[in-house]
C-alpha cells in the first residue's frame, strides 16, 4: 500500500509539474522554480495550489501515518508533507525570493524543512540500510545537500532544473524506502 501510495503521488506530481509548466505562459522548467507555478498573484494559483500542492503534501502525510515506526521514510515523507502543504497556503512571492513577504519566509521555512530534513532522513537510511543495488541514500543526501545550496541563488540560471533534480531524489528515496519497507 505505502509502495503503491508512494509511486501514485510521484506520478501526479510530475505530471502536475509538465503540465502546468506548459500551461503557464513564460514559465521555464529549467530557470523556474515548481513553487513559481503557484506563485501568489498568478492566474493558474489556486489550481496549482489546491489541485497539486495540497494533494501531493496530504498524500505524503498520509505516507507518513502508514509508516509508523519506520525512521527514515516516516522522516522523509513527514517533510515532503510539510513542504508541500506550506507551499500550498502559502505561496512564493512571484520570483520565488530568498527574502520576501512574511508569506514568502512561511513558504522558504517549508522548503528548508522539506530539503534539509530529506538530506537528514537520507542521512539516516543510509546509516540504516547502506548503499542498495539501485540507490544510494548517501549519495542522495549528498546530491541534496549541493541542490540545497545551489537553489539558494536566484539568479541561477538552471535554478528550476536543479530543484527538479531534487525532487527526483526525494522522491524517489520515498518509493524506495517504501519498496524496502514492503
Amino acid at each position: 500500500m505505502i509502495f503503491i501510495l508512494s509511486i501514485a503521488v510521484t506520478v501526479y506530481l510530475a505530471i502536475g509539474i509538465i503540465y502546468f509548466g506548459i500551461r503557464i505562459k513564460k514559465h521555464s522548467q529549467l530557470r523556474d522554480t515548481i513553487s513559481e507555478l503557484g506563485e501568489f498573484g498568478a492566474p493558474l494559483s489556486p489550481q496549482v495550489n489546491k489541485g497539486l500542492f495540497l494533494p501531493v503534501g496530504i498524500a505524503c502525510f498520509l505516507v507518513t501515518a502508514l509508516s509508523l515506526g519506520s525512521g527514515p521514510l516516516f522522516g522523509l515523507s513527514f517533510c515532503l508533507g510539510t513542504g508541500y502543504t506550506l507551499a500550498a497556503f502559502f505561496p512564493c512571492d512571484p520570483g520565488s525570493p530568498f527574502q520576501g513577504s512574511t508569506r514568502q519566509q512561511i513558504h522558504n521555512i517549508g522548503g528548508f524543512i522539506e530539503y534539509a530534513g530529506g538530506v537528514y532522513f537520507l542521512s539516516k537510511a543510509a546509516d540504516e540500510f547502506g548503499p542498495q543495488p539501485f540507490w544510494d541514500y548517501k549519495t542522495a543526501a549528498v546530491i541534496m545537500f549541493f541542490v540545497i545550496i545551489l537553489i539558494s541563488m536566484p539568479k541561477m540560471p538552471v535554478r528550476g532544473l536543479i530543484q527538479r533534480v531534487g525532487e527526483v531524489v526525494l522522491f524517489g528515496s520515498m518509493i524506495m524506502l517504501a519498496m524496502m519497507r514492503s
